[in-house]
């Protein structure tokens, strides 16, 4: 019998939606002798539990990512390579959600709403996410695309004040 036969008669426990992965200590918050502060604790990378993102969120986060909208690729392009002097992340998945962009540091969440979100329907779910992922701490805002794609700046100037009202972690 092989490891792998074993592996498959054998019950594996599941994990619940409530086992959250945190993300180790960053590199600049050990002491000289390898010891963690405790002074600051590092922002969380992983915002979903690992059951939701194998079975549910992964292969949609990465479908985006490769196919993003003219306008969220517009937008990515200003936000990548810590531009406005923070790393976001894109397509990210947040609870049981997938965010366009993400500030971790800083709990921002920055949404490119097409015309479908003005659709009744899809407004009162926006609604709905909104305030689950203000219940958790985030901020959101929210662009057209036409916002994003004719008025980059305005849309960039609103993004940094609102990372520079919320220091960072």
């Amino acid at each position: 019998m092989t490891a792998n036969e074993n592996l498959e008669d054998e019950e594996l426990p599941k994990k619940s939606f409530n086992d959250n992965r945190q993300a180790p200590p960053l590199p600049e918050e050990r002491g000289p002798g390898g010891e963690v502060s405790e002074v600051h604790e590092p922002y969380r990378m992983y915002t979903t539990d690992a059951n939701r993102w194998n079975f549910a969120l992964k292969e949609n986060a990465r479908t985006n990512r490769k196919q993003p909208t003219e306008a969220e690729n517009h937008l990515w392009q200003q936000l990548r390579s810590n531009k406005l002097g923070v790393r976001f992340r894109r397509q990210h998945a947040i609870l049981k959600f997938i965010v366009d962009f993400v500030c971790l540091e800083t709990g921002l969440v920055v949404e490119v709403d097409g015309s479908v979100h003005a659709e009744a329907g899809q407004a009162e779910y926006d609604r709905g996410r909104t305030h689950e992922l203000e219940q958790a701490g985030y901020r959101i805002l929210r662009f057209t695309n036409d916002e994003v794609l004719h008025q980059t700046a305005h849309v960039l100037q609103t993004i940094s004040a609102h990372l520079a009202a919320r220091p960072s972690t």
